[in-house]
């Protein structure tokens, strides 16, 4: 039998730090208890997505100083369409359908906040992409 929304919801990692407050928007509901374990599932593949960005521009990336690679970051997912795009199906593939649908009521903030977090979380790990990535 097909039970794909709690499939997809029991693999997702439990987050600890996340406390949800009434005061809280939905946005930041949905921040903490839907993005954020999907990135967390998803963090080998968005590092290895990144990984062939950089050796498809020639990697570039590679020469840079730790400041320019933290900027070479943010650039290529807020100035590339296709590769933002890319990026934002890796996660909401991970949607269960109720989730799209809150999703879809305010997708243009969700998606700032989607690519915020990946810019952040790709900034936070940059050593990663100085080392070869190991295929698992």
């Amino acid at each position: 039998m097909n039970d794909r929304p709690n499939d997809l919801l029991n693999i997702r990692p439990e987050i600890k730090k996340t406390i949800a407050f009434d005061s809280m928007t939905s946005d930041e509901r949905f921040q903490n208890e839907t993005l954020r374990p999907i990135l967390k599932l998803q963090n080998p593949l968005f590092l290895s997505v990144f990984t062939n960005y950089i050796e498809k521009r020639k990697g570039v990336f590679y020469d840079l100083c730790l400041e320019k690679k933290i900027t070479y970051i943010e650039n290529s997912l807020i100035k590339d369409q296709k590769f933002r795009s890319s990026l934002k199906g890796l996660i909401i593939g991970h949607f269960t359908v109720a989730e799209y649908q809150k999703y879809s009521l305010n997708s243009s903030s969700l998606n700032k906040r989607i690519i915020n977090m990946l810019i952040q979380r790709l900034q936070d790990q940059v050593k990663v992409f100085d080392l070869p990535l190991s295929v698992s």
